[in-house]
């Protein structure tokens, strides 16, 4: 099969051309829509019957863009609930939901044409490399596009609040008494930017100054980094009293960390986590951490995109911010 960038050098035409030609824009004229047709027939670019009228008939199947930078996959809770909650709000008003791949057996192709080929109504982009040329292309194509948790202009764009939630969590431990506060990061993504960034300015703030070996850095939901982290932290002249997980579930190898060190937890180490999964029976307390609206935001993305498939150019781009919430345990001891 060609690719799309094969079809727009064999017509002479732009890729976006070939992409409103093969969705049956009204844009292009006749004479050049049957050009690109034509030549994606013979090329084998897309299914005769896909081909002959692509648009006429909504195929009422999203394409799901949901590529980890870890081996979790749906193994990773935050993600799984909002793709649950997505699916079930989807199926409600008649769409499925297929997961958009970078190859059809051993053919490559990108992200675009792949939804091409499978004729999606729209697409949401729940997890990937942003920043990467076949999300970008896919992003400023005619589909109807949603991402979560990273904002584009031609994409309706549903952010959990990171940065206003890292704030809140933060002020709450120096609302304790907690100065030396330490703070082990995910990894490298805008949501690990936006919670690094609310944590320091919540610091500055208040006056506080952060020793640069107060911060370190290691993966979401990976216990055994954390740990690693956080023993570094506490093997420390002047160690932190408190420590901020990545996740509540790396919040285990931060527990396991002070154990090994022979110190209490609370006691003489406080810990906070984030994302509010039910943590208790790993860490033996109950996390003070942050909870994010998972399925809030898998709902919210799927209304919009399936308002976007339906109503077309009548809904404008825009950004929604999703509030998280402080849930308050008793894993941070309050200092007189």
């Amino acid at each position: 099969m060609a690719t799309i960038h094969e079809l727009s050098k064999i017509c002479g035409v732009s890729v976006s051309t070939v992409s409103k030609a093969l969705n049956g824009y009204a844009d292009i004229s006749a004479k050049t829509r049957n050009l690109i047709i034509k030549a994606a027939n013979e090329l084998g670019y897309l299914p005769n019957s896909g081909a002959r009228s692509p648009r006429l008939k909504k195929s009422y199947t999203i394409g799901i863009l949901f590529r980890t930078m870890t081996n979790l996959g749906l193994k990773n809770d935050y993600f799984a609930y909002i793709l649950e909650a997505f699916r079930r709000e989807a199926a409600e008003s008649g769409y499925d939901i297929t997961f958009i791949q970078d190859s059809i057996g051993t053919r490559k192709m990108t992200y675009l044409e792949h939804c091409l080929y499978r004729h999606f109504d729209g697409v949401c982009i729940v997890c990937a490399d942003f920043e990467k040329e076949d999300v970008i292309e896919l992003v400023n194509s005619d589909l109807p596009v949603v991402t979560i948790d990273y904002a584009f202009q031609k994409a309706y764009s549903i952010i959990s609040d990171n940065y206003s939630g890292m704030k809140r969590l933060t002020n709450y431990i120096l609302r304790q008494g907690h100065t030396k506060v330490g703070f082990i990061s995910g990894g490298n993504s805008l949501v690990t930017r936006n919670r690094i960034d609310g944590f320091l300015d919540t610091m500055r703030e208040h006056k506080i100054k952060v020793p640069k070996e107060y911060m370190r850095s290691s993966n979401y939901r990976n216990a055994f980094m954390a740990e690693e982290q956080a023993m570094k932290l506490l093997q420390l002249p002047d160690y932190p009293t408190c420590i901020i997980a990545p996740d509540d579930m790396a919040a285990m190898g931060v527990v396991s960390a002070i154990r090994k060190c022979g110190l209490q937890l609370v006691k003489d180490v406080s810990i906070a986590g984030y994302d509010c999964i039910d943590a208790q029976q790993y860490v033996g307390v109950r996390l003070t951490t942050i909870k994010q609206e998972r399925e809030k935001i898998g709902v919210e993305a799927a209304r919009k995109l399936i308002q976007m498939i339906e109503h077309g150019k009548d809904i404008p781009c825009d950004t929604v911010f999703i509030k998280q919430s402080l849930v308050i345990g008793n894993s941070i001891r309050k200092i007189s």
